[in-house]
């Protein structure tokens, strides 16, 4: 038997490659992939990865400190000041001056990345802003200041450089950033429970007309059978992100509007799934109550029932999972939970909070993942 491919074959085969190769052309080229630019641009992202990679999880109770050193004008006006060699402290590079002279202030120990205010307190109680700094990483900055003739020295006493700086005292404890995820992941968590429950209750009956060894006999279960599958297949065109968003507008944003928009997209899914369970049974007992002469509805509870409830719930606890993650992602359209914080996080560029709601996602999912795949291993 001669099984070489015919010349026809190997014509078709040649477009079917070319058409592959088109489209795969066509796609890079609407796309606008350019992996130098990603190359290049990579430097841009370092902070922002970082900051994801260094969530808002813990904190310590902040006191506010004021540091002040005596700072004498004119010289000889007022005693010195003695600059301490640890701990917060301003540093000037002159002990003393006369009005008008520029010299540099330092300050060490402060809180890192924090902007600072310096000040003249005046001898009579009055205060000067002198000049505004940034903190680095260490809490370390550096300023020039001008000796003011206003901040000179009365009766001997001199006017204070002063400085307010945020200290870390006590134990380490959860950051505020931390309260408000946990509060939105159990808005999540919840909000995808009850649209999965809601959903099921819904889809359940719903499966039935639309599983064709159940409903497709004569006209009228035929068009109830067609029906019921254009429905579903109607709400499963819709993304979550689009329902969210109509609920949003109609009923305001928040985490109700995600709720109702999870359960249209549920009840979709799940009653594709469950009336192809019912389509997947074994005809056996089906055949066996019928011969009995077992009614349509006796059929559906004695023999059809108790073979698709293990599969109805391994689909009820893997889409309550899969739930999680899309009420994460509605979120960002205004419908509450985990994904509303993290859109908020990223829009005002507190990266370090998002990373903390990015983070508890992750371990929620995860979590989710595991426990359902353990749950749907017993009952199958």
């Amino acid at each position: 038997m001669d099984n070489r491919p015919t010349p026809g074959k190997i014509t078709l085969n040649i477009i079917l490659g070319l058409l592959i190769v088109a489209a795969f052309a066509i796609s890079w080229r609407v796309t606008d992939v350019d992996f130098v630019k990603l190359a290049k641009n990579l430097p841009n992202g370092k902070d922002i990865i970082l900051a994801f990679l260094t969530p808002d999880f813990f904190t310590h109770d902040k006191t506010t400190i004021t540091i002040e050193t005596p700072f004498p004008i004119p010289c000889g006006s007022a005693p010195e000041a003695e600059i301490p060699l640890s701990g917060p402290r301003l540093v000037p590079s002159i002990m003393c001056a006369d009005p008008k002279v520029k010299f540099i202030l330092e300050g060490f120990n402060m809180a890192p990345n924090s902007d600072v205010v310096v000040r003249w307190n005046m001898p009579d109680g009055r205060v000067l802003t002198a000049v505004q700094a940034t903190t680095d990483a260490k809490g370390h900055f550096t300023s020039e200041v001008e000796s003011r003739p206003i901040a000179a020295a009365v009766n001997g006493v001199a006017a204070k450089l002063a400085v307010e700086t945020l200290t870390s005292i006590g134990n380490l404890k959860p950051s505020q950033a931390a309260h408000d995820v946990l509060a939105a992941m159990f808005v999540t968590f919840f909000m995808a429970l009850l649209s999965t429950t809601f959903a099921t209750i819904i889809a359940a009956p719903l499966s039935f007309l639309a599983a064709s060894n159940v409903t497709k006999r004569g006209p009228v279960g035929t068009t109830i059978y067609y029906i019921s599958r254009s429905v579903f297949n109607l709400l499963r065109s819709y993304d979550p992100l689009v329902m969210a968003t109509i609920f949003g507008f109609w009923l305001s944003f928040g985490s109700f509007p995600g709720f109702l928009a999870l359960t249209v997209v549920t009840i979709a899914s799940l009653g594709k799934l469950f009336s192809e369970a019912v389509e997947g049974i074994d005809s056996g007992p089906l055949e066996a109550l019928q011969a009995t002469g077992a009614n349509r509805f006796q059929v559906v509870v004695y023999g059809i029932i108790p073979q698709v409830v293990p599969n109805f719930i391994s689909f009820i606890i893997y889409h309550w999972d899969i739930n999680i993650r899309i009420s994460t992602i509605i979120g960002f359209v205004g419908g509450g939970g985990i994904g509303y914080y993290l859109s908020q996080k990223i829009n005002l560029l507190n990266y370090h909070q998002a990373g903390t709601a990015i983070w508890a996602i992750v371990i929620v999912v995860w979590a989710m993942d595991f426990l359902s795949s353990e749950v749907r291993k017993r009952l199958t």
